[in-house]
């Protein structure tokens, strides 16, 4: 029984680390390049720096979508096949 909670906490931390990477990847990104451009220009303009960045997340949610769906999918099949296994014992 400890090592299937184990198995599942592990799983289950992969699929955070899974489905939060492409969102936080992409703003990271546009962020950066949005701050070194405002830099070297001398404009701070707050609009500037989210639009970007919100149509960045935007297209990574939409290329990594089906991704993030597989993997959460995955992971309730996993979580609910334990769950049937920990019943029968």
């Amino acid at each position: 029984m400890q090592d299937d909670v184990g198995t599942i906490l592990r799983a289950m931390f992969m699929v955070v680390l899974k489905l939060s990477a492409p969102g936080l990847v992409a703003a990271l990104t546009v962020g950066l390049v949005v701050s070194l451009i405002q830099a070297v220009t001398q404009i701070n303009e707050t609009t500037l720096a989210f639009v970007p960045k919100l149509l960045a997340l935007g297209l990574a949610l939409s290329i990594a979508g089906p991704f993030m769906f597989a993997t959460l999918n995955d992971y309730t099949h996993l979580l609910f096949d334990r769950l049937i296994a920990a019943g029968g014992q």
